[in-house]
């Protein structure tokens, strides 16, 4: 993917129309944690020229969360890239103020506070709309913006409790388990960026903007498949079945003689019998059970024993040079050690260096996807908090005299 130099360290440039495909944007991001910030970061990653709007004295909450180095927080150089820094304080009426200019040239704004706090400062969809007509306003909220459980505090935890996340994760007899990440937040914030390119496509015919409700509870029962589908028709709740599915097996991970550790999996029939004549075991393939998968996960014990026999016998690199060898699916499990240095991930340059004026060369994930024509690219990491105020103020149309003004009144820094 393309490498860019980073930007001096002074206001970052507003970036180009062109060659990004989302160059032509401009979105405010005016959420925290994590949803909405990471939904602008994708939509940034691809030339949106995204602007952080920060509380003046309260930064967004990622940059303090996780591991630090010299005080500046490593979540906030992934989360923060491609975005300019501003700070408002949209509680004031000089800020409110300041947000209307802006919205005025915006196509997108991404906001996560609890329904009813934009109207309470005067800036809800009425207020948004009448000083731009074509504007998008994304509001991803834990419950959306209606029925009892709105007005709640909602975070991805809770969706991923609420959805049946947990309840089918762990093994068979321990506790529902929750993902050590944010899951229902990543989730949620790939489907907010879908909405809103949905949204900016039906603006061309319409020519006008509208509101995306986004609640983080329902990307993650999306994801989750079929399982309101089989309640429904069949009464079935799905259990937790730890690595192993009901649907097809053998499906877990086997430990290696070198103490590592594989995943193998059998989605395909054919993959399957290709497993049981690689381990020794074809005469299985026969049973009449081994023709579906759902048949094969009623035998797993028996699958497993067999797989797992196998591996334990053989190093990480005998066992994936054997299965890559039958074409059968295998994939060691990595930590982010591995992930760092693995081949293919290096052939895609999936971990990507970026240089940050802060922290000298950063390695992080690079954008989502690779487009033949039209890259996206990691042009800068997270900035400074305030860092772009008077150049973005100023590009609204505001004075050096207005600026003035709503530093004297509280509105920003």
């Amino acid at each position: 993917m393309t490498q860019v130099s980073p930007p001096p360290p002074g206001p970052a440039p507003a970036p180009a129309p062109q060659p990004h495909p989302l160059g032509c944007l401009r979105v405010l991001d005016l959420a925290t944690l994590f949803a909405g910030p990471l939904a602008a970061t994708m939509l940034g990653d691809f030339g949106a020229d995204v602007i952080k709007v920060e509380h003046p004295t309260r930064p967004d909450p990622s940059r303090g969360h996780g591991p630090s180095k010299d005080g500046i927080g490593l979540w906030w150089k992934l989360l923060g890239r491609n975005k300019r820094t501003i700070t408002l304080d949209l509680s004031a009426p000089s800020g409110r103020d300041a947000l209307l200019r802006l919205a005025e040239t915006t196509d997108v704004i991404i906001e996560n506070f609890r329904p009813g706090t934009l109207e309470k400062w005067g800036l809800g969809p009425a207020e948004l709309h009448a000083v731009n007509p074509r504007l998008v306003l994304a509001r991803v909220t834990g419950f959306g913006q209606s029925g009892p459980y709105s007005h709640r505090p909602g975070f991805g935890t809770l969706a991923e409790a609420m959805s049946g996340f947990a309840a089918i994760t762990g093994e068979p007899e321990g506790p529902p388990t929750l993902p050590p990440f944010g899951l229902a937040d990543s989730i949620a914030a790939l489907a907010t960026a879908y909405a809103v390119m949905t949204a900016l496509a039906a603006r061309t015919a319409t020519r006008r903007g509208q509101v995306v409700d986004m609640a983080i509870i329902e990307p993650i029962l999306t994801v989750l498949g079929p399982q309101p589908l089989w309640y429904d028709q069949l009464g079935y709740v799905q259990p937790r079945t730890g690595n192993r599915s009901r649907n097809n097996a053998p499906r877990n991970t086997y430990r290696t003689a070198d103490g590592a550790w594989v995943a193998v999996s059998t989605s395909a029939q054919s993959v399957a019998e290709r497993v049981m004549r690689l381990v020794g075991r074809p005469d299985l393939i026969d049973e009449p059970w081994f023709a579906t998968g759902s048949g094969r996960a009623e035998h797993a014990d028996e699958l497993d024993e067999a797989v797992g026999h196998w591996i334990a016998r053989r190093t990480r690199d005998e066992a994936l040079a054997a299965f890559e060898k039958a074409e059968a699916a295998i994939a060691p499990v990595y930590d982010v050690r591995d992930v760092m240095t693995d081949p293919q991930y290096r052939a895609l340059d999936t971990i990507t260096e970026v240089q940050d004026p802060e922290l000298g060369p950063l390695r992080m994930q690079n954008v989502l996807f690779r487009l033949s024509e039209t890259p996206g690219a990691i042009r800068w990491a997270g900035r400074p908090h305030n860092a772009d105020t008077d150049a973005v103020l100023t590009e609204a149309g505001l004075s050096e005299t207005e600026i003035a003004t709503l530093r004297a009144t509280g509105g920003t820094r």
